[in-house]
């Protein structure tokens, strides 16, 4: 019986994806046993998971290298035929060789790739058609007898369900306004103004994590005619993706929140500010829209992440974005 251990420890938005892998993993396998690396903080994520084994945990935030050796001592203990390492740094680099195990993938990118028994070529996008991370991760499957990736995909508990249920009596929007960079988030006066264009029919919920509150309160604030609840740091990552399956529209930045919403297969409205969905980290819902400025500009997009200010300092590729291209997405009646 094959035992695999798949390490993605970095953030929450990667492991969302990376959920696509252990699908395709499980078709390959179906009678595998497969475990998880992850950093502390994203292992409830796979609570209830039907093929996960074990969720491994580093703790990275405190004495994140002598952590490192405990991860380490409990993987070799484990003993796995197999380990893939979807990310590109060398600390799961160390991991992968210290592993134990008989095949090591992963890709070329690593510093420490040449170690492994297998490197894949990590493309960030072939020619004129822009890989999809899932897509990419897949290429670590070689003989696969899938054909195609699969979407990330979650797995809420009829517990999780039931938590949000009280939420889902009327048609609603959930909105996550918030982002770790400045230039991937939608500027809060834009947010305000167009939550205030909604019509009225539409609950709205804003998402988020704790530290988000401040600003789903300053947006909150704003909707005098809405009725608006803020649920940031009050759900946990299964009950909000319970709760987005259910929305008429799920309005997101390019950040994590994007990727729960394909993980449960949620209508979902992705804006894209500096970035673009050609990096390959788009919405993979059946009903997915994106938004982004409409016409081109010189300096977009200015990285592959997000930036702590805007390099122009104008900001068009968000404050040129109107809001009747995102109520263009919202059902007519």
């Amino acid at each position: 019986m094959q035992k695999i251990l798949v390490i993605q420890t970095a953030f929450i938005g990667d492991v969302v994806l990376v959920t696509g892998l252990l699908e395709d993993l499980h078709l390959k396998y179906p009678n595998g046993i497969i475990d998880i690396l992850v950093r502390k903080g994203n292992e409830t994520l796979f609570n209830g998971h039907p093929f996960i084994n074990e969720v491994l945990i580093w703790q990275k935030k405190e004495d994140k290298y002598s952590n490192l050796w405990k991860v380490i001592s409990r993987i070799r203990q484990n003993k796995y035929g197999q380990v893939i390492n979807v990310q590109r740094f060398a600390a799961t680099g160390l991991i992968t060789l210290l592993s134990g195990a008989k095949e090591t993938v992963g890709f070329d990118k690593n510093p420490l790739s040449l170690f492994f028994s297998k490197r894949i070529k990590h493309i960030f996008s072939k020619g004129d058609i822009a890989l999809h991370e899932v897509e990419r991760n897949f290429q670590l499957l070689q003989n696969s007898s899938n054909t195609k990736a699969s979407n990330p995909k979650l797995y809420p508990s009829l517990i999780d369900k039931a938590a949000v249920a009280v939420y889902t009596n009327q048609p609603f929007i959930c909105v996550a306004p918030a982002s770790v960079w400045f230039t991937k988030q939608f500027p809060i006066s834009k947010w305000i103004s167009f939550l205030q264009a909604l019509p009225k029919k539409y609950t709205i919920y804003l998402l988020g994590a704790p530290s988000d509150n401040a600003l789903c309160k300053e947006i909150a604030a704003a909707l005098t005619d809405q009725h608006c609840t803020i649920l940031a740091g009050k759900l946990q990552f299964l009950e909000s993706a319970a709760l987005m399956e259910k929305a008429v529209m799920n309005y997101v930045n390019d950040s994590a929140p994007m990727h729960f919403a394909s993980a449960v297969n949620a209508p979902v409205t992705a804006i894209y500010c500096s970035t673009i969905p050609a990096f390959g980290y788009g919405p993979l819902s059946n009903n997915s829209n994106i938004v982004e400025i409409m016409e081109p500009l010189s300096c977009r997009p200015c990285g592959i992440h997000g930036k702590k200010t805007c390099p122009e300092t104008h900001f068009n590729c968000a404050m040129k974005i109107t809001n009747d291209q995102l109520l263009a997405s919202l059902p007519h009646d």
